[in-house]
């Protein structure tokens, strides 16, 4: 995905709290209770531009808004694909990332809509807000309503030349169909 102080994402989007949480993605802070820590993540492969991607499946709020935030590396064909039950206009924020990732949002057939490099911010200081800090984290949009975002490490996708209208390939629909 999962708010901002400033103005809360749900005023952002123009959408109800809950939705707002859904929608406010990649990267994000989330605690983990034992049992979700101790849980190995579910994955799907992804076809882009002729490669396989074994990516986590983040179908869940809590799964969203947890995103990659923390991680120490993403492997070369790995990464994340966020699940929304409908399309809807989507952001992403890069919290607690120290290494930049791609993201491409993707309409409800798959096909790319939008894609962004999205860098590593300065990690929140001592001294700092979490309001102020969470002021300063620039949004990455999908642009238009989408269904999916696929984050994969920095430099990938450009690597293998995906553009805006190319098709990600996986189970759109049973992924849907999963999604809450």
């Amino acid at each position: 995905m999962q708010e901002r102080p400033r103005m809360g994402i749900a005023a952002r989007l123009g959408f109800g709290a809950a939705l707002g949480c859904v929608l406010w993605l990649a990267c994000s802070a989330g605690e983990q209770t034992p049992e979700v820590a101790a849980a190995a993540p579910e994955t799907v492969a992804v076809g882009v531009a002729g490669e396989t991607f074994d990516v986590e499946l983040a179908a869940e709020p809590a799964a969203r808004i947890r995103g990659l935030s923390g991680r120490e590396s993403i492997p070369r064909n790995g990464g994340m694909l966020f699940v929304l039950p409908r399309p809807l206009p989507m952001r992403m924020v890069m919290r607690d990332c120290p290494h930049p990732i791609d993201v491409a949002f993707a309409d409800a057939m798959g096909r790319v809509v939008a894609i962004h490099t999205m860098v590593p911010e300065p990690p929140r200081s001592a001294a700092e807000t979490f309001g102020h800090y969470e002021s300063r984290l620039p949004e990455y949009s999908s642009g238009e309503p989408a269904q999916f975002a696929l984050e994969v490490a920095g430099g990938r996708l450009a690597e293998l030349g995906l553009r805006v209208g190319d098709r990600l390939h996986f189970p759109a629909q049973e992924l849907v169909q999963r999604a809450r």
